[in-house]
């Protein structure tokens, strides 16, 4: 039995969990916005500009959910400053501070993205900030936003990874998990956000982008499975966690989204929005089963 089973767990409460959740679908809808952005068409432009508009409120909430967890609040600036020196206080050892860190940065990317977006569209008085989304700054952005959108929807994962706990320290791959999970939960939203006034060629691509995360989803899961060995998944995932797991995300969340993606006649006009929201359900229970299955060890 590895040693991992005789450490204490976090206990960490539903705030983490929505964070996680929430988190991932932020990442994941900046970096979709991003990419829609730079290779695109103007006709993805709406699709990109709402996956701005998901990314910034997601990361303020995730921050929110975040500091709700600690156990004195108020000194979650103690994450980002040094009370006694007043300067930056980043520990790249720390996970936890490259996570802060992480946060951080990819909410200011977002909020200028979000900005330039609702400068483009007139709803801002001041048309001349309508430049951080467009030409080359509008690209940096992008980029660099889409980067630390990579980091905020993976980043979760490698944190369970780093920690001294059963499951989440017996394998590598977790924060791929959370990565392709939160790009096909991201892609899902936005779909169901987006599908009365999106172009229906950007509503198309992101379906397609969503089968395929769906698919490299599965795999990884299957992987994870057998990353971690008989014992743990034994101990872990063979009991009511395994069946939630195999329910909740791979038949629920991923396996008839992948059908209605497929054979789309089977609910008619319904086939993609069914689909979306079952990704979303899919995608908060894995969180759930990764989360609480090792924490009930």
């Amino acid at each position: 039995m590895p040693d991992t089973f005789f450490t204490q767990a976090p206990h960490w409460q539903w705030w983490i969990i929505f964070y996680f959740f929430i988190g991932g679908i932020g990442g994941g809808s900046y970096a979709i916005a991003a990419m829609l952005h730079l290779f695109g068409e103007p006709e993805d432009r709406p699709i990109s500009r709402l996956g701005y508009y998901i990314a910034l409120p997601a990361i303020i909430i995730s921050g929110i959910l975040l500091t709700l967890d600690l156990t004195r609040p108020e000194r979650f600036w103690h994450m980002l400053v040094q009370s006694n020196t007043w300067t930056p206080a980043f520990k790249y050892w720390s996970p936890m501070s490259v996570g802060s860190w992480g946060i951080t940065f990819f909410g200011l990317f977002a909020f200028l993205s979000t900005v330039g977006a609702l400068a483009e569209t007139g709803r801002l008085p001041w048309r001349g900030l309508a430049a951080l989304n467009q030409g080359l700054l509008g690209n940096v952005i992008n980029v660099l936003g889409a980067l630390f959108g990579f980091f905020v929807a993976g980043y979760t994962g490698v944190l369970l990874s780093v920690t001294n706990r059963p499951l989440w320290a017996d394998t590598w791959l977790l924060g791929l998990l959370f990565l392709v999970s939160g790009f096909s939960t991201a892609a899902a939203l936005l779909y169901l956000a987006g599908r009365r006034r999106a172009h229906p060629e950007s509503l198309r691509w992101l379906s397609q982008m969503d089968t395929w995360a769906l698919i490299l989803e599965l795999i990884v899961l299957a992987l994870v499975v057998v990353s971690v060995g008989s014992v743990v998944a034994r101990e872990v995932l063979f009991n009511m966690w395994g069946v939630l797991l195999l329910v909740g995300v791979v038949l629920v969340g991923i396996l008839i989204p992948l059908l209605l993606h497929w054979r789309p006649r089977l609910l008619g006009p319904a086939s993609p929005v069914g689909a979306a929201a079952l990704v979303l359900v899919g995608g908060f229970i894995l969180r759930v089963v990764m989360l609480l299955s090792s924490e009930a060890v």
